[in-house]
Parts: C-alpha cells; sequence; structure tokens
C-alpha cells in the first residue's frame, strides 16, 4: 500500500493530493489562474501536516511533467525533486495528456472502451499540445504540438467514436470535421485526476531520475519582449 505526494502544476490551476493505494485521502486545491508560486508550497506543508497527523509517510511524489505551462511545470517539478531529495522517496513523472485520457476513461459508463481519447491544451493562437490514445494508453498519435486546421486529426479511424478534450478542444470545433467526434467541455487536470497512474507508475517501479528529469515541453520556450520596451 503506497502513500503518494500527487502534484499537478502544468495549467492554471495548482493542485495537490495525497493518495493511498491510489484513493485519494485529502486534497487542496486553487483556481486562481497561475498562482503556483504563491501556493504550492503552503499545499504541500498541509500535506505533511495531515500525514503526520495520521501517522502516516510519503512513499512516492508524483508530478505532471507536461505538456503545459513553462513556468507551471518548472515549479512543480523543483519542488517535487526537492521533497525526493530531501525525504529519500522516488520521483513519479506522469503525462499531462494522460492524466486528462484516464479522467475522460472514469467520466463515464456509457464508454464501450473502443473510443479514441484525444486531450487538446491550449499552446495559444490555434497550435494546440495533443496526442491520440486507445482505453489502454497505448499511443495512437504521439504527444505533439499541433497548429489546427480542417485536415487535423483525418488520420484517425473513421469508425471509432473519437472523443475531443481539454483547454485546446475548444478552438477546434470550428475547424475539425471528424464524423464521430464527441467533445467535452470543462475539462482540466488535478493532482486527485493522476492518483491512478501514480499508483500504477509506483507498482511497478517506474520512477524517474531525480537528477535528470525535466519537464516535456514538446517545443522549445520563446522569451517574449514587454511591449513597453519595444
Amino acid at each position: 500500500m503506497a502513500t503518494i505526494l500527487n502534484i499537478e502544476t502544468s495549467g492554471d490551476i495548482c493542485s495537490v493530493a495525497l493518495s493511498c493505494d491510489g484513493m485519494v485521502e485529502y486534497q487542496l486545491e486553487d483556481h486562481q489562474p497561475m498562482n503556483h508560486a504563491q501556493k504550492l508550497a503552503p499545499f504541500i506543508e498541509k500535506c505533511m501536516e495531515e500525514m503526520s497527523r495520521r501517522d502516516m509517510k510519503a512513499d512516492a511524489v508524483a508530478v505532471s511533467i507536461g505538456p503545459g505551462s513553462y513556468t507551471g511545470l518548472r515549479i512543480g517539478l523543483s519542488t517535487a525533486k526537492g521533497l525526493c531529495f530531501g525525504l529519500g522517496i522516488p520521483l513519479i513523472t506522469i503525462s499531462t495528456l494522460e492524466i486528462l485520457a484516464v479522467k475522460v476513461m472514469f467520466r463515464s459508463m456509457e464508454w464501450t472502451g473502443d473510443e479514441i481519447l484525444v486531450p487538446m491544451l491550449d499552446a495559444r493562437r490555434m497550435e494546440v499540445y495533443t496526442a491520440a490514445y486507445d482505453f489502454a494508453l497505448n499511443k495512437i498519435i504521439s504527444p505533439n504540438p499541433l497548429i489546427l486546421d480542417e485536415n487535423s486529426y483525418k488520420d484517425l479511424p473513421d469508425d471509432r467514436k473519437i472523443l475531443f478534450f481539454g483547454s485546446g478542444a475548444e478552438k477546434a470545433k470550428a475547424l475539425v470535421d471528424i464524423p464521430r467526434a464527441e467533445w467535452i467541455d470543462g475539462l482540466n487536470a488535478y493532482a486527485r485526476d493522476m492518483t491512478a497512474l501514480s499508483e500504477k507508475a509506483f507498482r511497478e517501479s517506474r520512477f524517474a531520475d531525480v537528477a535528470y528529469a525535466v519537464p516535456e515541453y514538446l517545443k522549445e520556450f520563446q522569451a517574449s519582449v514587454p511591449k513597453n520596451k519595444l
């Protein structure tokens, strides 16, 4: 039975969840956009207090590894690494796209299991970070940055229902013409959505190198110049 501290900072929402044997025991969330630097450390401190109160000990730290916000991912991963170094426990890294995919799997009892899962994270303008998975999380399309147009996702099978979701899905609706598409609105990744994946990774001893783990940005960071300096 593993006790895992889960950290999700890939998007606007900062969240942590304490899980035991895959079940959420304690969770904290902040919905103020991009407030990770202020909220993450106090959230983790509260989780540590909760573990102490219940005589629990963390066996691993799991963190969303991206794609997503450059700043959020750096804050989440650096914090997770510090905890692992300090506590002497392993690090688990989880794809943000897979977190969303698993969340959709558990969303409905109506799914047949033959659907294709297509998470889409907004990458600004008409670009998204995306992938496609089956219900075993086998990759049909590997994670990649994609500039949306009318031909996007045309290579996916046309005889299966395709589920589109995530922060980038809304802007794709007007462009992507897929006959058996279903659009799921308002879906965000939370730390509580990571627990099945982090528990599975722990059981299989799929740990990241604490020293060398880096976020999966999918594309290079491009710094912008403030307008008042142009």
